[in-house]
């Protein structure tokens, strides 16, 4: 699984960061992806990557400012033009689908694949044999929700020496014992498939919040995550405009991972008012409180793998 922001600065694009929205890369997983808000140009900002649109299997909208949604419509067309024509569900506030299908008529822009439109709730959105998505609402100016995704224990390694020392032959009894399915041997030995494969494997657990104040929701979201991706909109000097704004600052957003368990910290949602010795001093205070924290900018890509999250240099 691999983490890339597209957008990563709040209200409005500046010439540092554009708007918010960032691509969960479940290539490997499923051979897909899953986009998070899609601010005014992400589909500009796409064109600097390697992501194709014709691989969003999901869109989740945090909630209905422009800053988190101006960049759809673009996008859908688009990913028309570029061969896409699976479908496609997305995720929001009530009010997403009807601003999305009023915008599409209006500009008389055709689709090549059908949109399945899901009103989000409070609870569990998506589930299926590999990942659960959870949904909370959260404290800003207007409905707004964040999401943990949940990716289900993986099936441990098949034991290939340890199955043939049983006496399994090669071909399709090791597969089915691979997954999960016990089997039979011609001189009637049952071979279970616990005996010859590694124990399951946990799965990973991201939180992507949407703007918000400091809130238990948000705690709760994020609780034992591996990696939490939360707004600093401000930071400790600015604390009275974050709560009166419906956002946090950097402090906030290290306080929920900090008393969620977390393991590690991404921040994104930027004021543009902070320049890069701002942000060095935002960082240095969040690191004392959850060490493995980054605040991220546009273009910036993580990589999870073996339990452990990395920066993807280029």
């Amino acid at each position: 699984m691999q983490i890339q922001f597209l957008g990563t600065g709040a209200g409005m694009p500046s010439k540092a960061r554009n708007t918010s929205s960032l691509a969960l890369k479940l290539l490997e997983e499923r051979g897909t992806i899953w986009l998070f808000d899609c601010g005014e140009a992400t589909q500009h900002q796409i064109l600097h990557t390697s992501i194709k649109p014709r691989k969003f299997e999901k869109i989740f909208i945090t909630h209905l400012h422009g800053d988190h949604i101006y960049g759809l419509p673009g996008l859908l067309g688009s990913r028309s033009f570029l061969g896409g024509d699976k479908p496609l569900t997305i995720y929001g506030p009530k009010g997403l689908k009807e601003w999305i299908q009023l915008t599409l008529e209006t500009s008389q822009t055709h689709l090549n694949y059908s949109i399945d439109y899901v009103e989000v709730e409070e609870g569990v959105i998506f589930e299926d044999e590999e990942f659960k998505v959870i949904a909370l609402s959260l404290q800003h100016v207007v409905t707004c929700y964040g999401y943990r995704i949940e990716q289900k224990p993986l099936k441990g390694a098949l034991q290939v020496a340890k199955a043939r020392e049983l006496g399994v032959p090669n071909g399709p009894l090791l597969g089915q014992l691979k997954n999960g399915i016990n089997v039979t041997l011609d001189d009637g030995t049952i071979i279970r498939s616990e005996e010859v494969t590694e124990p399951p494997k946990k799965g990973f657990i991201v939180a992507i919040l949407g703007d918000t104040r400091y809130c238990d929701n948000a705690k709760i979201l994020s609780r034992d995550a591996d990696i939490v991706i939360h707004e600093a909109t401000f930071d400790h000097g600015t604390e009275e405009l974050a709560a009166n704004y419906g956002h946090s600052t950097n402090i906030d957003a290290a306080n929920v991972a900090k008393e969620a368990g977390s393991k590690y910290l991404l921040l994104n949602h930027l004021s543009a008012r902070f320049f890069q010795q701002d942000i060095e001093i935002m960082l240095k205070e969040v690191k004392e409180l959850i060490p493995n924290a980054f605040i991220v900018k546009d273009y910036d890509e993580f990589n999870w793998q073996q339990g452990e999250l990395k920066a993807i240099v280029k």
